[in-house]
């Protein structure tokens, strides 16, 4: 195990700030104790990731200023709190940076919706959900508004077609429960239930909205009488070999933040990945469908992708978007989940390699420092061909 160095104080972190450098390097990994959360168990049998150490000092990128970083260089430049890299199964690297520790749970911000995905495709291989229906077949409150006639699979794809202005989406913050608090309500049931206007016409191109999510979570909750918080835990988090507790953010109503409030560590999200590479099944037993895991890997659109809000800026990286998971056709061909302020999941099966790296980077997004994690996540596939 490796620590990151990294310059500068920790501040303690609140409600108004832990989203905000440089209170967010505390805030981000200590989620629970600044915003509400449901508790995720973990297994009683966790997934062991047999230690196999590899040299990695032939590591090498190229940052944006044409500077060559080595791999602390890397991690430093990325802002990350955590990594942790396996190679067929096995943990070949993890590195942390204080105060993120290995069972240290880290807010995976919009990769959130990448567990969102798998609870979808489990609760429809189930028969709980019609991933074809309108999603006011299960929170018919919304029948009145503009999400009339979106089906679950439009929302979880961000095809949804509802148009947010600058005033729905702070009404949307504000019910997020994740703002500093206020006389209004957080509570996201209530806000999709007071929306109003014509219903949208979807599928739409690419249309990224982070609604849709929290929505969506809101749909499954309905359906399955059961909280998202233990629909994680008893389908996904203890089948798989979790080894610490998770959590996800609620807001004051009690609804789940689906669209970006998971937190864990990164261990966990790297199993989580390993389940995904392994085609769902875990020593024999199939956790995840594998026929939902190969609509995500083949079953997305790739034009809706290209004429939608971010093929310029991913320059071929991504070739599709599919029930929360972004996919690129190859080569090499990978599927990655992606949040804010730097946190990734990326699986690559071709390879046998699995990355998950958790961050706290200043910027809500920093496209330069996308491009470099992707640059060294295949400095790392080809260290470890």
């Amino acid at each position: 195990m490796t620590q990151i160095d990294r310059p500068g104080d920790t501040p303690r972190a609140d409600r108004g700030n832990w989203r905000d450098a440089p209170y967010s390097r505390w805030g981000f990994s200590h989620t629970p104790e600044v915003v509400t959360c449901a508790p995720i168990a973990p297994s009683a049998d966790p997934r062991l990731l047999q230690a196999n150490p590899t040299d990695l000092a032939g590591f090498a990128v190229q940052a944006m200023d044409g500077a060559a970083l080595d791999l602390a260089g890397w991690l430093a430049a990325t802002a990350t709190d955590a990594i942790v890299v396996l190679k067929d199964g096995r943990l070949v690297f993890e590195a942390y940076a204080d105060p993120c520790g290995p069972h240290q749970a880290h807010i995976f911000m919009s990769a959130t919706k990448s567990v969102t995905g798998l609870v979808l495709g489990l609760l429809a291989e189930a028969g709980t959900v019609d991933v074809e229906a309108p999603v006011e077949a299960y929170v018919p409150e919304v029948a009145r508004g503009p999400y009339k006639g979106v089906a679950l699979r439009w929302l979880t794809d961000m095809r949804s077609a509802v148009p947010y202005d600058a005033d729905r989406l702070a009404a949307y913050a504000a019910a997020s429960g994740w703002e500093a608090r206020s006389d209004t309500r957080a509570d996201l049931a209530a806000f999709f239930a007071a929306m109003q206007g014509p219903p949208a016409a979807p599928p739409s191109s690419f249309e990224y909205l982070s609604a849709n999510t929290d929505l969506l979570g809101i749909a499954l909750e309905r359906a399955s009488g059961r909280t998202f918080a233990a629909l994680v835990e008893d389908l996904i988090w203890r089948p798989m070999g979790a080894e610490d507790t998770a959590f996800i953010t609620l807001d004051e109503a009690g609804s789940p933040r689906c669209t970006g409030g998971f937190c864990g560590t990164a261990r966990d999200m790297a199993r989580l990945g390993l389940l995904v590479a392994e085609n769902g099944a875990r020593d024999g037993r199939q956790i995840l469908p594998a026929a939902w895991l190969a609509d995500m890997r083949q079953g997305g659109d790739a034009e809706a992708w290209r004429t939608g809000q971010w093929e310029p800026a991913f320059q071929g990286r991504v070739t599709c978007y599919r029930s929360g998971w972004y996919v690129n056709d190859g080569p090499p061909a990978m599927m990655f989940a992606m949040g804010v302020h730097g946190q990734n999941l990326f699986v690559d099966r071709d390879a046998g390699l699995v990355v998950a790296k958790l961050s706290s980077q200043a910027q809500f997004f920093d496209f330069a420092a996308d491009r470099l994690t992707h640059a060294g996540v295949a400095a790392l596939r080809r260290l470890l061909a």
